[in-house]
């Protein structure tokens, strides 16, 4: 996914948005970067790859180089940015998040009026400089962001800073993504964590409607173009996304999650299918407050039966060979072996996508003496790979395990009866369940219900996108 940050002040910014973009670092694996606008140099830029160096390491030496009292910054999961882009508009960086489904017509379309692109090493072309292309179509950057929006298929939130060092923030036409404003004695910051900028010493000033676009400098901020009453923001930003001290829409994500923990709990007692178990545990890191939720709601103690080891491996995608990244994710879980021999264990995770390092955990767990070992998952079985945010991107739907057992249940007549798959109460919902067990090993399977997770959300669901599970645009 991705996520950026940025800050216009009275005084020098580099060090807060350096900090405000690495409390983004959850949220992208692969580059980063920073554009500073110094008042007598223009913009500075630096972009590094941080699939093997945390986003700290990676920038600190440029600090002694970056001065301005505007600057903005980002962590990207796919293309190369922030970009600086010279246009009839004028000069100006820009970062985007989003996913563009229909890239490859737009280029071909435009390139067909002349445009000239810059490939990538993989003959893509970066989505960024694809968006500033469209913004430049018009004469302004407000009308520009929002042909932009409107052009592509999927979803788009921008920043973007001028020559003058104004930034121009855009949240998502359909709000999937959060942004907010924060101000402190000396100017404001932009971000998707609010707590990246409170950290920083900015209180919450304002959060941008879907749509919303807003102007930014050291002395307030304009709306430009007013929010749109439709939103589909993104359920997993509460579910597994977003940094526990967040708050999106009013709702924090940890409170969400115990919530949401617990909600299971009660449903499952309800029915009369709460396992008899010595122990409730949440999946290291995310899944932990879900796991939290449920203990305190069914009674259970709450204990960590294995606990991650980051230090050194702080990520289990560092190395490109899928094999050394499965070996990196094992050796990363250390067991609390007096927690785990002879034990009955519930885990609770915030998701189940492809199942295969879920699958490393239970066998590590059953290796290191569980008797059994229960899954819960914190949100509905995953039907659809994410079109707007590329959350649970795959090559195909089917490489999700809930959408390969109904091919395998039922073949291609399965697919008629996917919200009856995704029903945990309903006959193919549990034979769905009972064939996932079967590959993965769990002594019992559950999935939180669609209804479930949205309480535990807590705002209008016409407001929450629900597409992986339920395929609702």
């Amino acid at each position: 996914m991705g996520g950026f940050f940025g800050a216009a002040s009275h005084r020098d910014v580099t060090i807060d948005v350096f900090f405000g973009v690495d409390y983004h670092s959850h949220l992208g694996t692969k580059r980063a970067g920073m554009v500073v606008k110094d008042d007598e140099g223009g913009f500075q830029r630096q972009i590094h790859s941080i699939e093997n160096t945390p986003f700290r390491t990676r920038f600190e030496k440029d600090l002694a180089d970056f001065h301005g009292k505007s600057a903005i910054g980002c962590i990207s999961d796919s293309d190369p940015q922030p970009l600086i882009v010279r246009s009839r508009l004028g000069t100006f960086a820009i970062a985007t998040v989003g996913c563009i489904g229909n890239a490859e017509e737009l280029v071909d379309r435009f390139s067909g009026e002349g445009v000239q692109f810059m490939a990538m090493g993989s003959g893509a072309v970066n989505s960024t400089e694809l968006t500033a292309m469209l913004i430049n179509q018009k004469d302004n950057l407000v009308e520009g962001i929002k042909f932009a929006q409107e052009t592509i298929d999927g979803s788009l939130t921008v920043l973007i800073m001028t020559e003058d060092g104004t930034l121009v923030a855009a949240r998502d036409r359909m709000g999937r993504l959060p942004v907010l404003i924060g101000r402190d004695d000396d100017g404001y910051s932009v971000a998707f964590e609010s707590f990246s900028y409170g950290k920083l010493g900015y209180r919450d000033e304002h959060e941008l409607g879907s749509g919303e676009i807003v102007s930014i400098t050291a002395d307030g901020y304009e709306i430009l173009e007013q929010p749109r009453d439709e939103m589909r923001i993104c359920a997993f930003l509460w579910v597994y996304y977003g940094y526990p001290n967040s708050t999106y829409e009013g709702v924090n994500v940890e409170t969400m999650r115990y919530r949401n923990g617990a909600i299971m709990a009660r449903e499952e007692a309800a029915a009369g299918r709460l396992p008899d178990v010595d122990s409730v545990a949440g999946v290291p890191d995310s899944g932990l407050p879900h796991g939290i939720g449920y203990a305190n709601q069914s009674g259970k103690p709450f204990e960590r039966p294995f606990v991650k080891y980051t230090p050194t491996w702080p990520r289990s995608f560092m190395p490109a060979n899928q094999s050394m990244r499965n070996r990196i994710a094992h050796m990363k879980q250390v067991p609390v072996h007096e927690l785990i021999d002879g034990k009955r264990l519930l885990l609770v995770d915030d998701s189940i996508v492809r199942g295969t390092q879920l699958r490393e955990t239970v066998d590590f767990l059953y290796g290191a003496g569980a008797d059994e070992v229960h899954m819960r998952s914190a949100c509905p079985p995953i039907m659809y790979g994410c079109k707007y945010l590329s959350f649970s991107r795959s090559n195909s739907d089917y490489e999700l395990i809930a959408r390969r057992k109904v091919i395998e249940l039922e073949g291609e007549e399965g697919e008629k009866y996917l919200d009856e798959y995704a029903d945990n109460r309903t006959e193919r919902g549990q034979c769905m369940l009972r064939a996932i067990c079967e590959e993965m090993g769990f002594s019992s399977l559950s999935y939180q219900t669609l209804d479930g997770m949205l309480e535990a959300i807590g705002i209008d669901r016409e407001k929450i996108c629900t597409y992986c599970w339920d395929g609702r645009e």
